[in-house]
């Protein structure tokens, strides 16, 4: 593997976004967003409903099925003071699905807007869930750099924490569109294909498919498969380091079953991924697997993929083919009687890093100095500005409700 990219500066990777060019809400009807074409060098433009024809017919495209949670909680405490609880990952249970169908009480890890204002006491709201009255009550635990634990209750054990969000959440939509959520963002920040409960971002090149373009896929011959990957706001978090050792990568829960596995394998680990969670799934299997074949009882906790470990590989092991990686995961599954690997990944995608599975890519245009930047320009081998230039000079919209590109290096 090249040299490490911790040594970077992010004001590299920085272009001009004048706030008129971010899109502050969708197009009406999702698949007739711009489609920015990047094949080889070369750049041009069509309609995202043309995206089939780019592709080659036996295809394999992975989405990710996520589901964004209506994760934002305000609370007014007795003093008149408004308390956001913005719920970020599962404590108590750990795992999403168990904490979503918890009865009485769920911790999450939080971020706390108006802290200053909750130095101690417990938040109480009540409300109607299901036809019934509830108290809800939310208690701040410890801190955990950022975020703090915070302790729900609530006195009805056929309310499950899932309905409370359902009804009491606020869906959360990105800071950079400086607005508040609507009820139209319900549907508009969710993909069409959303499955699994967990994120508290969209995965955004997802949001211009729609049953119609997915048809149009199929007939074309592509293979459609999913995976999971849940989106965390730390997607969000801007590098404030001025060269990207500084920067700590989130982590971030996926599960991929068997099937979609040995799909992969059948391909030659080989996809075209829709958007970057794809992507830092994808690849972050590959790395999952070069562990197993290095160490096949390696516990649950080893095959967590570490930031920087993708560039700390030795030359035979930057050698494994993708196929044989994959089919490492599906014998570990296969050893502990799993259909689905469940783990997670910190990987930093940055300039320096050999792309092993993902051959094409669907993405929206990313911020300024972010590290979903430095993951394209690792995928176009320096090449993002060529991209970014034609968007801005074309009249491209940004960022999670704007337009969508194909990368094809």
């Amino acid at each position: 593997m090249k040299e490490s990219p911790k040594h970077i500066k992010i004001s590299e990777f920085s272009y001009p976004l004048p706030d008129e060019r971010i899109a502050k809400f969708p197009l009406p009807v999702r698949d007739r967003s711009k489609l920015l074409l990047y094949r080889h060098g070369e750049v041009s433009e069509d309609v995202f409903t043309s995206l089939p024809d780019y592709l080659p017919a036996d295809s394999l495209m992975i989405f990710n099925n996520t589901k964004v949670i209506q994760a934002r909680l305000h609370f007014r405490k007795e003093t008149g003071a408004l308390i956001e609880v913005f719920c970020l990952e599962p404590a108590l249970p750990n795992d999403y699905a168990l904490n979503f169908q918890q009865t009485e009480h769920a911790a999450w890890l939080c971020m706390i807007g108006n802290l200053k204002k909750w130095k101690e006491g417990v938040l109480k709201r009540e409300m109607l869930v299901k036809g019934k009255p509830l108290t809800l009550t939310a208690e701040r635990g410890a801190c955990h750099g950022t975020s703090h634990q915070v302790d729900f209750r609530w006195d009805n054990p056929e309310v499950t924490f899932a309905d409370i969000l359902e009804v009491f959440g606020e869906l959360p939509i990105p800071p950079y569109l400086n607005r508040r959520t609507q009820e139209s963002d319900k549907e508009t920040y969710q993909t069409v294909y959303s499955k699994v409960k967990g994120s508290v971002a969209a995965p955004t090149a997802g949001l211009h498919f729609t049953p119609r373009v997915l048809d149009a896929l199929r007939e074309k011959g592509v293979e459609l498969e999913e995976l999971t990957l849940h989106v965390g706001a730390g997607t969000f978090k801007p590098v404030k380091s001025e060269e990207i050792e500084g920067h700590e990568m989130h982590t971030e829960y996926i599960s991929v079953n068997r099937s979609t596995l040995e799909r992969l394998i059948a391909h030659g680990g080989k996809a075209v991924a829709v958007g970057t969670t794809s992507v830092r799934t994808l690849e972050s299997l590959y790395h999952i697997g070069v562990t197993l074949l290095n160490n096949p009882d390696a516990t649950e906790e080893e095959l967590h993929v570490r930031q920087w470990q993708p560039y700390e590989m030795t030359p035979e092991e930057a050698a494994t083919p993708a196929a044989d990686a994959l089919q490492a995961i599906t014998e570990y599954l296969g050893r502990h009687g799993m259909e689905t690997l469940h783990t997670s990944t910190q990987i930093i995608i940055a300039p320096g890093y050999e792309y092993k599975i993902v051959k094409a890519m669907v993405t929206n245009f990313h911020q300024p100095q972010s590290t979903l930047l430095l993951l394209v320009s690792a995928f176009l081998h320096g090449d993002w500005r060529k991209v970014y230039d034609y968007a801005l000079a074309h009249d491209f919209r940004f960022l999670s409700y704007g337009d969508s590109s194909l990368l094809i290096p």
